[in-house]
């Protein structure tokens, strides 16, 4: 009883209110109207209005016509957080070098609450090939990505990682998933063909930190050519995303570590 009462006493509705409209834009690409909002969130239209002016002062909703939209100050201000700079920092220069040596696009990804988000991407010099969008949310499976970010964690990190990105696994597809999480770990990488794009191979390593976990993986998307264009081999992507990985990996750790000697 005394929980509910605290928690009574320390609540915000306006605040709940703001973050649901963001949460509510947050998965609609093409913004909603204030109709929508209103009906999606279960609120009558006197309830959000202010709240969306406020949001459009604060240029974290912007207004077209009719039409709410995100603009792009959430996804700015997650980079100004520390460990997330540091690592684009320190791994735009190693993916630009990674993708100039391989023509093929690379990207890095991390985990976030049940599934994957792009933090950044290279396309090669030429311009072609498949490439993910900055910001994009991706399902952990089936994912190269995916299993490498839940496979290098500590045990516990692992299994609620699983619970929370495979919710509705029969028995039997979750006994699948950690017999492959097992030869991830094994193996150091993942390595898999796409079960949706034809002609797709993706091939991820862990960016890992000072105790060995993943926080970060560096993807390679290879898309077949079928002109008889020279590409580069699954073996040659491998053993330079290998060192790229191994080279992002050891600035993470250095970074984590000097950051506990100033702390």
């Amino acid at each position: 009883m005394k929980d509910k009462e605290e928690n009574s006493v320390y609540s915000a509705p306006a605040l709940d209110k703001g973050l649901d409209i963001l949460e509510a834009l947050c998965q609609c690409e093409n913004g909603l109207t204030q109709q929508e909002i209103a009906l999606r969130l279960g609120r009558n239209l006197g309830e959000i209005y202010r709240m969306l002016n406020c949001l459009v002062q604060r240029n974290y909703v912007a207004h077209y016509g009719n039409v709410y939209t995100l603009t792009s100050k959430l996804f700015q201000l997650s980079h100004f957080h520390p460990p997330t700079y540091r690592l684009l920092t320190e791994a735009m220069p190693i993916m630009e070098e990674l993708s100039r040596a391989i023509s093929f696009p690379c990207d890095l990804r991390v985990y976030n609450n049940g599934v994957q988000t792009v933090i950044a991407a290279i396309q090669p010099p030429n311009g072609l090939g498949f490439m993910t969008r900055v910001g994009s949310e991706i399902a952990v499976a089936p994912s190269a990505s995916g299993l490498v970010l839940v496979a290098f964690q500590d045990p516990v990190i692992m299994d609620l990682r699983i619970q929370e990105s495979l919710p509705n696994q029969s028995a039997m597809e979750m006994k699948h998933f950690k017999h492959v999480l097992k030869e991830v770990v094994a193996h150091g990488f993942a390595s898999i063909q796409s079960n949706q794009y034809a002609g797709l191979h993706a091939i991820s390593f862990p960016i890992l930190d000072m105790n060995g976990f993943a926080v970060a993986a560096l993807t390679v998307p290879m898309l077949a050519r079928i002109d008889g264009t020279q590409q580069a081999t699954q073996q040659d992507v491998t053993d330079k995303l290998r060192k790229s990985a191994a080279q992002l990996s050891r600035k993470s750790a250095l970074g984590k570590t000097e950051n506990k000697v100033l702390n």
